[in-house]
């Protein structure tokens, strides 16, 4: 009562009363109560306010809470699908299989592989080689399950299909190594992939000759005694290459054997080199080596019948870099 009194202020009016009189104990009084209830109306409003205060702070932090718990709950399930997604990537990076292709001191191949498709070894393959890999139709959905270790090229292939073909570029100086140009694992019925897809010609080389009479077999001791001392000679039989030559031109010599064996040849070089030489029954690779360091030659290994095949013979200008091989 004595804050109440403290705050309380009392306004005379005009009107003069007298301490003693009942008037001025009215007067008092009312103003006691008027003070005290301005006072009691202010108290309940601050108690008001701290209450609605309390309340709004309470709401805050029960929502928080709850934003809180909610964003702790969407966190888990969204590192579980990250998680999961992350695994995915790693499985469809990491092959189910192991391939290992090392170029020291050559080429050997290692595989491991257990009921993997051949289109995805084919790939690998195709990426770690640098070279074409390509599956014919009718293998695309293949299954294969193999196994080899340090294979050269030719025998880890061979495992590979029924029919296997490989197609190569060969630089007879020697320098470097026969380069793959294109891998084919093929369907042992049905027939030789297009050679256009890996051996490249947009020029060819043509002999003209007057003489109607190559290719006869000469009947009599004289016609073979003439066709002996003949300064140029060539013969292709049971996929070997006989040549006798006797001071020609190379690039004559070349065009013939191209027309002995059918395919084209690319004389990119005008140059007046002769050759000398005699040699019988050499593979058409080993023949070609022995004319001249500045040849390439295109040919297709079938390695299910072991057989090579020239494909087309390029005489190239010396003063050109030389392509690099495995």
């Amino acid at each position: 009562m004595t804050e109440i009194f403290g705050r309380a202020s009392f306004t005379l009016t005009k009107t003069e009363f007298n301490f003693g009189t009942p008037d001025f104990r009215i007067i008092i009084n009312a103003n006691l109560e008027l003070t005290l209830n301005r006072y009691l109306r202010f108290s309940d409003r601050l108690l008001s306010l701290a209450v609605i205060l309390t309340c709004l702070l309470f709401t805050v932090v029960i929502a928080s809470a709850q934003e809180s718990q909610k964003r702790t709950e969407n966190s888990k399930p969204e590192s579980k699908v990250e998680q999961s997604k992350q695994a995915a990537d790693k499985s469809k990076e990491k092959p189910g299989f192991a391939l290992s292709v090392k170029t020291n001191p050559i080429l050997n191949i290692s595989l491991k592989a257990e009921k993997v498709k051949l289109v995805e070894i084919a790939a690998e393959l195709s990426k770690r080689l640098k070279t074409p890999v390509v599956v014919g139709s009718s293998l695309q959905s293949e299954v294969v399950s193999i196994e080899f270790s340090g294979l050269t090229l030719e025998p880890a292939m061979q495992l590979m299909a029924p029919a296997v073909y490989v197609d190569y570029e060969i630089e007879t100086s020697g320098i470097t190594q026969p380069k793959p140009l294109g891998i084919y694992f093929w369907d042992a019925n049905a027939g030789e992939p297009s050679i256009t897809t890996s051996i490249q010609s947009s020029t060819q080389s043509m002999l003209i000759e007057g003489d109607t009479e190559d290719g006869v077999e000469p009947q009599t001791d004289a016609e073979k005694k003439k066709l002996e001392e003949q300064p140029l000679r060539i013969q292709f039989q049971e996929n070997k290459l006989s040549v006798k030559a006797k001071k020609q031109p190379l690039a004559l010599v070349l065009l013939k054997i191209g027309e002995e064996l059918g395919i084209p040849v690319d004389i990119q070089f005008e140059t007046e080199e002769t050759v000398d030489i005699e040699f019988s029954k050499l593979s058409v690779e080993d023949a070609v080596r022995k004319l001249s360091p500045n040849i390439k030659l295109f040919l297709r290994a079938d390695l299910s019948h072991a057989e090579r095949r020239a494909l087309r013979i390029v005489f190239t200008d010396p003063t050109k870099t030389p392509s690099t091989g495995f």
